[in-house]
């Protein structure tokens, strides 16, 4: 990753390298997206307003428009700014167009066809585009242009009525499942319209709602008696839902575990010395145990509770149990194993200072993704994106005014 100002970038070496995105997108789900594309190789234009993506602001900041919250999400992309609402500013947009791949937003529908940046707009400048977008909604349907947010999705998808089932309260999750999870969807539909394009060469509008979205993520083990068309009960999976479900309390901490198979419960009952477990019917298969998971879990919490995390650890590891103690946030950065495996990467951000950034999870072997840039300051790259698309002195000049 990039050290110093000016310092030559290493050449993408990812499976998108050769594409370029031009990245209309700001708050988090559209700059995850787009973050990912620019991780596999390809070459971001972030396109901001005068006053920057809204994220710039939110959070500590070592020097201005460079906040946490930001730095999270925009790496690998370069920043140019234009006024997409001054004519100048839309040609340089429309111009660029014209020469990339895919074309992403987060506006809602009306506003994107008032700023001139609607699917029939730029597919008139490029047809062979990738358009893409994430309303909170499908456009082709009633709230086409309500406003939705993760908490509001959150709500609406299930998630809040899930806590309500499961421990009494309707809650959201402490994070922000929505935006990211679409914003992974989002990605990986880009990348198979692109997929589509290089063996058809035809260009297309990609939509991800995210209700819709969200509901097809929740839905697939709690739709559980709503797959068959005729009542068989209520909807939710049982073991997912019930209280017991949790880190299990240890003398001296917690801890995570799992077992699915008949062998690993066996193991298991054995590790926790509950011989009368491993004779009880109620627990002896898949489809018994399915019919008593509550009675279950209470009788395995009740026994983690007798020794330390270690010892756990120790002894479920000798029977092939999965596990792991249940980290809090501040324990992840000195976790042995990221450490040992890196995770956590170091570097040196020109104008905001050391930094850290989690690498890149994902593996090719034949086209390696990597950090090639740090996030950008707001505006950093204007005049030198706006020359390789051809603009002149005056030209970039005008566009700046």
């Amino acid at each position: 990753m990039s050290t110093q100002q000016n310092q030559p970038v290493a050449a993408a070496t990812g499976p998108l390298a050769g594409i370029r995105v031009l990245d209309l997108t700001q708050f988090i789900l559209g700059p995850v997206a787009t973050q990912i594309l620019g991780d596999m190789g390809a070459d971001i234009l972030k396109i901001e307003s005068p006053d920057g993506d809204q994220n710039r602001h939110i959070g500590p900041s070592p020097i201005p428009a460079m906040a946490a919250l930001y730095m999270g999400m925009n790496r690998n992309k370069r920043s140019a700014v234009l006024d997409l609402k001054s004519p100048a500013g839309r040609a340089a947009l429309y111009r660029m167009a014209k020469e990339c791949d895919v074309f992403v937003h987060s506006l809602r529908p009306d506003a994107a066809e008032r700023l001139g940046v609607a699917y029939a707009d730029i597919r008139a400048i490029n047809p062979a585009i990738v358009y893409a977008s994430a309303p909170g909604y499908r456009s082709d349907g009633p709230r086409r242009n309500r406003p939705a947010y993760d908490d509001v999705i959150q709500g609406q998808s299930g998630i809040a009525g899930m806590n309500l089932l499961a421990y009494g309260e309707p809650r959201y999750l402490p994070t922000v499942i929505a935006d990211k999870f679409c914003g992974h969807v989002l990605a990986s539909s880009i990348g198979m319209a692109l997929f589509h394009r290089q063996r058809t060469g035809e260009g297309q509008a990609v939509e991800v709602p995210m209700l819709e979205t969200m509901l097809s993520f929740n839905l697939i083990e709690h739709l559980w008696t709503g797959n068959f068309d005729e009542p068989m009960g209520a909807l939710g999976y049982e073991r997912a839902l019930m209280p017991h479900r949790r880190p299990m309390a240890t003398l001296d901490g917690h801890i995570c575990l799992m077992a699915t198979t008949d062998t690993q419960w066996q193991k298991l009952f054995v590790a926790l010395e509950r011989p009368d477990l491993a004779a009880d019917p109620r627990f002896a298969t898949v489809a018994t145990r399915s019919a008593h998971f509550p009675q279950l879990y209470a009788a395995v919490g009740e026994a983690i509770t007798l020794r330390s995390t270690a010892d756990w650890q120790e002894r479920l590891d000798r029977a092939d149990i999965p596990n792991a103690p249940a980290a809090r946030l501040a324990d992840l950065p000195t976790d042995p194993y990221l450490v040992e495996t890196g995770y956590f990467h170091r570097y040196s951000h020109p104008q905001a200072g050391p930094l850290v950034t989690p690498s890149i999870p994902v593996k090719f072997s034949a086209s390696p993704p990597q950090l090639r840039r740090p996030p950008p300051c707001l505006g950093e790259h204007t005049e030198e994106i706006l020359r390789e698309f051809g603009f002149d002195d005056a030209g970039i000049k005008a566009v700046k005014a």
